[in-house]
């Protein structure tokens, strides 16, 4: 089966491309509102870029009916995206499965003055460069500045660059930073409300296909 992309919907592509490129990192991102409202919301078309800068990214949609020009005039920007924007500041957390209910949670569409944080029952603690707090239930929390926004159709391409690193007393070996992936239980999406695990792992050969001398 092949399909034309050109003649899809937007939602015909997003449903094919959510449900076959997976499993995909999520993103669980604390901003700072105008107000003083903690928001957080996951987003799972996001990964790092590279460490030489430490650089991350993450692809937030406008709110549906909205299109791109009024995008870009910021009245249709998610919470999220919105507060980037305007702060040029975020945390963003990873996810494992201790977490994946009240991250789920965070998805739910709640007004701007509603905290999902407090409503879903995380802890926070204050950052250390930034000012969005950090999920202390979160096993993994970066510390981000916005970089560049770049527009991307009906989408924000969000760059930040990692100024800080959190992670969970016991999941990284202090001295040769090898992270105990026995003791990560990472999380990844699917589509829709399905979540995958990742403990079930392999190791590959790397001589397999290497020249025979």
């Amino acid at each position: 089966m092949d399909w034309n992309f050109e003649i899809l919907s937007a939602p015909q592509r997003h449903k094919l491309l959510s449900g076959l490129v997976v499993p995909r990192p999520i993103a669980l991102v604390t901003t700072v509102g105008a107000s003083g409202v903690v928001n957080a919301a996951p987003f799972s078309f996001f990964n790092v870029l590279g460490e030489d800068p430490p650089a991350l990214v993450i692809s937030i949609g406008h709110r549906e009916g909205s299109g791109v020009a009024a995008g870009e005039q910021g009245g249709s920007l998610k919470d999220t995206a919105r507060n980037i924007v305007e702060t040029g500041e975020f945390v963003v957390h990873l996810v494992d499965e201790a977490i994946t209910e009240r991250m789920h949670g965070c998805s739910l569409k709640f007004p701007p003055e509603v905290s999902e944080v407090e409503r879903v029952g995380f802890t926070t603690a204050p950052s250390r460069t930034v000012r969005p707090p950090r999920i202390v239930e979160a096993p993994v929390a970066m510390e981000c500045t916005l970089h560049s926004r770049v527009p991307l159709g009906n989408h924000d391409l969000y760059i930040g660059r990692i100024a800080w690193l959190h992670v969970r007393d016991g999941l990284v070996e202090p001295d040769s930073l090898r992270v105990r992936l026995e003791d990560y239980h990472a999380v990844g999406r699917l589509s829709g409300s399905r979540y995958a695990r990742t403990d079930d792992r392999f190791s590959i050969d790397v001589n397999a296909y290497a020249p025979k001398s």
